[in-house]
């Protein structure tokens, strides 16, 4: 939307191309950039390309070609009231206040709540949220903005704003932005202790739980702040019981809902919804030793406190019994041990060559939630470093152009096979079936993160993130 209104405002003809069920989506985009009757024209999610074609190109050649009506030429950026909501009355009035809820005719008439997550909150009065900035040492009417860059050439991290130092962070889907003030009144509503206000303005400066507006973020805490403040970093560390893990991480979905603006089917196309904000710490005292530290990863010192806003993709398991795990390591037995060949061997082996799916329907790097105890294994069996793995499972994933080109996002990667393929320079129509290219697209598209404790499981997720906003910047 923000190259079509750009080419629209330049005098180039422009419609967009989007399904019936985004026309509520797309009116709000169109509002958010100065083009409140921009055209657009629906194809179908059902009907076959070669068919729906005939009837949506000449709907798209008027849409290009008819004459704008005065409404249509109309300009302007709408931008959403953004008041200081602090409720004045009783207990039992603003909890009642601020549980409201409004009916979606989008959402098949459901309710969604005004300012919460569903969930009950602790009412945020005047005296509580002062208390909230006492944890920090920004002014109240201070704005949230990028304390760097978080820009790599022309890639900007979060959808909606510049990411350069200095400028204010736009939080998705409405572009709003807040002050400091805003996240202690959410931080307060979220449950948190006045502590954790520098994380909780990190994770706004990361986008609050907004992304690209569709949510379902997670953040790790890397650094001394999460002993600090009190995290858990053991067992159930995405579960219930921690105070500091789950305000936090409740705290990023009231800032999607209430800076944000968040409303499924209307300003939100997400299909099922990110999962509920998870906000966990690295456990860097359990690193191998030469294995650093993600603050180190993303170019901070050790001691260093950072915020690192992790993908919503959905989460895959390294499918093994726990028992047979162990026995796998300590004596060669069990079926992980006669899969790789080494029944009767003991450890210490390489468990990731028992995981034989990474890209048989996928593409791209891996994030692993590493616990300690599988990262000695793997520091023990002979990688040294992160990077030994990262590299390991770059060259692992190389396969035959043949079987690329099944995958999905190829396609796009590719420009629909018209680029120029980057290790031999030919074009990909060139290359032939038995070429090998890598599905993973470079070492560091992988990450780990050593955390957790227990029975040994490997949890993983697509995509690697390593957009890591300073804590310290916040305190």
């Amino acid at each position: 939307m923000p190259t079509l209104s750009t080419y629209e405002k330049a005098g180039i003809p422009s419609a967009f191309v989007i399904f019936p069920d985004q026309q509520e989506c797309w009116k709000e985009a169109a509002r958010l950039n100065g083009l409140p009757a921009a055209r657009y024209v629906c194809e179908s999610r059902t009907i076959p390309g070669h068919i729906d074609v005939e009837r949506v190109i000449p709907e798209l050649m008027d849409a290009l070609t008819r004459p704008l009506t005065p409404e249509e030429q109309k300009r302007g950026r709408w931008e959403m009231p953004d008041k200081r909501i602090l409720f004045e009355g009783t207990l039992e009035e603003a909890e009642e206040f601020y549980q409201q809820e409004e009916i979606i005719p989008n959402l098949q008439n459901a309710l969604h709540s005004l300012y919460t997550d569903g969930l009950p909150i602790v009412v945020p009065t005047e005296e509580r949220v002062a208390a909230m900035l006492k944890g920090t040492s920004h002014k109240p009417n201070e704005l949230i903005v990028y304390q760097e860059d978080h820009r790599v050439g022309d890639r900007i991290f979060q959808m909606g704003s510049s990411g350069k130092k200095g400028e204010p962070v736009r939080f998705m889907p409405m572009r709003r932005t807040a002050t400091v003030e805003k996240i202690a009144t959410i931080g307060v509503m979220a449950g948190c202790k006045p502590e954790f206000m520098p994380v909780l303005l990190a994770m706004a400066e990361s986008g609050g739980g907004c992304g690209d507006g569709r949510g379902g973020s997670g953040y790790c805490i890397s650094g001394p702040i999460a002993r600090e403040i009190g995290m858990n970093f053991d067992v159930n560390l995405l579960g219930p019981g921690n105070r500091a893990n789950k305000s936090m991480g409740r705290a990023s979905d009231l800032m999607w809902r209430n800076l944000g603006g968040e409303i499924p089917s209307v300003n939100n196309c997400g299909v099922f919804g990110g999962p509920t904000g998870n906000c966990f710490p690295e456990n860097a005292e359990a690193l191998p030793p030469g294995w650093k530290g993600l603050n180190e990863e993303c170019g901070f010192d050790k001691n260093q406190n950072v915020l690192v806003r992790m993908g919503a993709s959905g989460g895959r398991s390294g499918s093994w019994m726990p028992g047979q795990y162990r026995e796998f390591q300590k004596s060669g037995h069990s079926g992980i041990a006669r899969r790789l060949g080494v029944k009767g061997i003991p450890g210490p082996h390489n468990i990731l060559e028992y995981i034989r799916s990474f890209w048989v329907d996928g593409e791209g790097g891996f994030t692993f939630f590493m616990l300690p105890e599988i990262a000695m294994h793997m520091y023990e069996y002979g990688f040294k470093s992160k990077d030994a793995i990262y590299e390991y499972m770059y060259k692992r994933s190389f396969m035959p152009l043949k079987e690329y080109r099944l995958h999905s996002v190829p396609d796009v990667w590719t420009n629909a096979w018209k680029g120029i393929e980057p290790t031999s320079g030919k074009h990909w129509m060139e290359l032939p079936e038995d070429y090998m290219v890598p599905a993973c697209p470079s070492p560091m598209a992988n990450c780990i993160i050593v955390m957790g404790a227990g029975e040994e499981q490997l949890p993983y997720t697509g995509g690697a993130s390593r957009d890591a906003y300073s804590v310290d910047a916040w305190r």
